[in-house]
């Protein structure tokens, strides 16, 4: 049985650096949109705005999920009770909806290096809910593990950089601006990324992790369509070069990494699903580094050596112990 949650939990590791892998891939398709290096049916696709890109991911997702699952697994696909389906779409509202509207107005208000540094505060937020609950103890190995993870993403993104004093790191000039505002939303995406790694773990380990996943991606397209609707998004008469960016981009950012991201947090407990969901900036660094030639710095490779160290870390206390339930108590 041991050998069995051994397995287990290593597979978890696996399916959220999946994950995390994809959104690294996204992250790097979105920023060469934006930056006008992205050319598909012919040539550069144009700028896709980003409220609308955050709505296409969910939206689209949906419309692909929904009747995949139908034809493969017939009329009883998608069928729940009613109060569980609310659950599920409550989790895509206030989960990945809010998640991302809150992003992306961070960046709106402040800058991209701002909003990923609070937003990554998420895996504190986690760990402080686990405590708080009782769900985990308030071991050395899981503190430093969160507070490593943090600490790496923060300088893997390149905001920090070289300082003459002590301690002889400092922000860069202009990467991180700060406003009231922004900051805010800031926090909101981060505590709905948190939401939604506890709140999903407890939906996934009760139901069909598909059908969490389909009822989560439509509560996003519903909400998504309150703030920006379809009327309006026909009125800006998107070409096809964008749709078929929105459509890689959904496939990308949304329909895989969330499969992969579910399965693993089937088998770990939210903490190290959400320790190991930093190796996005990991990635993303990587893959911006072989694609776009954008160059990595010293800092930044001290910042994806803490990220892998505390995914390490994190998996070393579970050997270290009788390995967690994959069942923790939600009450």
């Amino acid at each position: 049985m041991q050998k069995r949650t051994h397995s287990s939990s290593i597979t978890g590791y696996l399916c959220i650096a999946a994950a995390a892998l994809f959104w690294g891939i996204s992250a790097n398709l979105g920023r060469a949109v934006f930056t006008g290096r992205l050319r598909l049916l012919g040539g550069v696709v144009p700028l896709v705005p980003p409220l609308m890109l955050a709505q296409s991911r969910t939206t689209i997702a949906a419309l692909v999920l929904f009747p995949a699952l139908w034809t493969v697994r017939g009329r009883g696909a998608l069928r729940m009770e009613r109060g569980s389906i609310r659950d599920c779409i409550v989790l895509g509202v206030l989960g990945v909806a809010a998640a991302n509207y809150f992003y992306y107005l961070s960046i709106q208000r402040t800058s991209v290096a701002t909003a990923i540094i609070l937003q990554y505060l998420a895996p504190v937020f986690v760990l402080l809910w686990m405590l708080g609950r009782g769900l985990q103890r308030p071991t050395l190995q899981r503190i430093s593990a969160v507070l490593v993870a943090v600490a790496g993403s923060v300088l893997a993104i390149g905001v920090v950089g070289r300082s003459p004093r002590f301690p002889w790191l400092a922000m860069l000039p202009g990467q991180v601006r700060f406003d009231a505002i922004g900051v805010a939303a800031a926090l909101i995406a981060a505590v709905s990324f948190a939401f939604y790694n506890v709140f999903g773990r407890h939906l996934i380990v009760q139901h069909d992790r598909w059908k969490v996943m389909a009822w989560a991606f439509a509560g996003a397209a519903a909400c998504w369509m309150v703030i920006n609707p379809p009327w309006k998004v026909v009125a800006a008469h998107y070409s096809g070069a964008q749709w078929l960016f929105m459509a890689i981009f959904s496939m990308t950012s949304i329909l895989i990494p969330f499969s992969f991201y579910f399965a693993g947090l089937h088998r770990l407990d939210a903490t190290r699903a959400i320790v190991t969901s930093c190796l996005e900036p990991v990635f993303c660094i990587i893959i911006a580094a072989m694609a776009l030639a954008e160059p990595v710095g010293r800092i930044q490779s001290v910042g994806i050596l803490l990220v892998l160290g505390s995914t390490v870390l994190v998996q070393l206390e579970t050997e270290a112990k009788s390995p967690a339930p994959l069942l923790e108590p939600m009450e």
